[in-house]
C-alpha cells in the first residue's frame, strides 16, 4: 500500500473538504482535517505515505506557493489609515511580549532559537480569517476591516523579520544593502506589472488565458520561481521571494480584468500544491514526539495560551474602535496563527538544527488547536453579540 504515496495523499485531499461538510455543530477548518489525515496515512500511524521522494520535493514547492498566495491576498489600499497604524502598533506590542516570554524559556533553557519561536507566536492567519468573515458578513464592517489589517501585518511582519533574521551570509550593512536592492527590484517589477495593462496587452493575454498555452498562468509561475532564485541569491530565505512574487501578481490582477487569472491560479495552487503542503505536513509531523516527555506534552497547551496572550493583549489598542463585547472575539481572531508560516519556521529551524524537534512538534500541535478552537469560539461570540444587538433594537 505504501508504493502509491501520491494516490493516498490525493485521497486525503479529496476526503478533507468532504469531511469538513459533516454537521458537527461547528465548522472545522479544512486545513486542520488535511493535516490530521496526513498524520493518519503517515509513517507513525498507517504508514501508507513516507516523507521522502516526490512527496518531499513537492512539499518544498508547495511551501513556497502558500507564501505566494499570502502575498496575493494583501491589499494595503483597503486598510490604509488608522486600521494599518493600529495593526503595526499591535504587532509591535506582540513582538515585544513574545521576546520577553520566549526569552524566559531560553534562559530555563527550553527554547534554543528564541527569535524564531517568537516570530511563530506573533503570526496571524489571514487566509483562515477571510473566508470566515466573508461567510459571516463581517468583511466590510469596522470590526472586519480592523481585523484584516491586523491579520495582514501578522503575516507580513514575521515573513520580513524571518528573512532578515536568517540571512547570515553577509554583514549587517551588506544585508541592509541587499534588502534595499531586492525591494527595489520587487518595486520596479510591481510597478511594471501593474502599469503594463494597455488594451493590446490585455487582449493578447485574454486570448492566451483560454488557449492550451495558459500564458498568464505560466508568467505567474515564472515570477514565483524567478523571485525564489533572486531571494536566495541575495542571501535571504526563498519564502521572502515567494511572498514578494505573490504581492506583484496580486497587484497586477486587481479588479475585474484580473479575476479570470486569479481563478486559474487558485485552481492550480489550491487544487494541486496545497494538498502536498498541508497533508504533507501531517505526514511529516511526528505525533509520537508529543508524548516523549512531560515537558513536551505541557508545551502544547503552553504555546496555545501564549498564542492567545501575545496576539490578544494588543486588543486594548482598539478599545475606542470596537465595542466592548467585541474585544474577546477580536483577541481570539488575532491569535489565530498562520499555520503555513509556523510550519515554514519550524521546517527552516529543523533544517538548520536550531529548533529542537520536540519544540517544533509542540508549536505545530498548538497551531492546529488554535486554528480549530479560536475562530470557532470567536464566531460563536460574534453571533451572540449580533443577536443581542438585534434584539435590543426591536421595539
Amino acid at each position: 500500500m505504501d508504493h502509491h504515496p501520491v494516490l493516498w495523499l490525493l485521497i486525503a485531499a479529496v476526503a478533507a473538504p468532504l469531511l469538513g461538510q459533516v454537521p458537527l455543530g461547528f465548522r472545522m477548518p479544512v486545513v486542520v482535517i488535511e493535516v490530521m489525515l496526513g498524520i493518519v496515512i503517515g509513517p507513525h500511524v498507517l504508514a501508507f505515505v513516507h516523507f521522502d521522494g516526490l512527496i518531499a520535493i513537492m512539499f518544498a514547492y508547495a511551501m513556497a506557493t502558500t507564501l505566494f498566495m499570502a502575498g496575493m491576498e494583501l491589499d494595503f489600499s483597503e486598510i490604509k489609515g488608522r486600521p494599518l497604524s493600529l495593526a503595526v502598533a499591535g504587532w509591535g506590542v506582540s513582538l515585544m511580549l513574545g521576546i520577553i516570554v520566549v526569552g524566559i524559556f531560553h534562559l530555563i533553557p527550553l527554547v534554543h532559537a528564541p527569535m524564531m519561536v517568537t516570530l511563530a507566536l506573533c503570526t496571524t492567519g489571514l487566509g483562515v480569517l477571510i473566508p470566515i468573515f466573508r461567510d459571516g458578513g463581517q468583511l466590510q464592517t469596522q470590526f472586519g476591516r480592523l481585523m484584516i489589517a491586523a491579520g495582514t501585518i501578522g503575516e507580513v511582519g514575521p515573513i520580513v523579520a524571518m528573512s532578515l533574521l536568517l540571512s547570515q551570509q553577509y554583514s549587517t550593512w551588506q544585508e541592509v544593502g541587499f534588502l534595499l536592492a531586492f525591494l527595489a527590484i520587487v518595486g520596479i517589477a510591481a510597478a511594471v506589472s501593474a502599469g503594463a495593462r494597455p488594451p493590446g496587452v490585455l487582449e493578447f493575454l485574454s486570448r492566451q488565458m483560454h488557449a492550451s498555452t495558459q500564458l498568464p498562468v505560466r508568467l505567474s509561475l515564472l515570477m514565483l520561481v524567478a523571485l525564489l532564485v533572486l531571494a536566495e541569491s541575495f542571501g535571504f530565505e526563498r519564502i521572502f521571494g515567494a511572498f514578494a512574487a505573490g504581492m506583484i501578481v496580486g497587484m497586477a490582477t486587481r479588479g475585474e480584468d484580473g479575476k479570470p487569472l486569479r481563478a486559474k491560479i487558485d485552481a492550480v495552487f489550491f487544487g494541486w500544491f496545497y494538498p502536498f503542503f498541508f497533508v504533507g505536513t501531517g505526514v511529516k509531523f511526528d505525533i509520537t514526539a508529543l508524548g516523549n516527555d512531560l515537558t513536551t506534552m505541557l508545551l502544547v497547551p503552553t504555546f496555545l495560551i501564549l498564542l492567545l496572550a501575545i496576539r490578544g493583549v494588543p486588543v486594548w489598542l482598539y478599545r475606542k474602535d470596537i465595542a466592548r463585547a467585541q474585544h474577546l472575539p477580536f483577541a481570539l481572531c488575532s491569535a489565530v496563527p498562520s499555520f503555513s508560516i509556523i510550519v515554514v519556521i519550524t521546517e527552516i529551524g529543523l533544517r538548520a538544527k536550531t529548533i529542537n524537534p520536540d519544540i517544533a512538534a509542540a508549536l505545530i500541535g498548538a497551531a492546529l488547536l488554535a486554528v480549530l478552537l479560536f475562530p470557532t469560539i470567536a464566531g460563536a461570540l460574534l453571533r451572540g453579540t449580533a443577536a443581542t444587538v438585534s434584539s435590543a433594537r426591536m421595539p
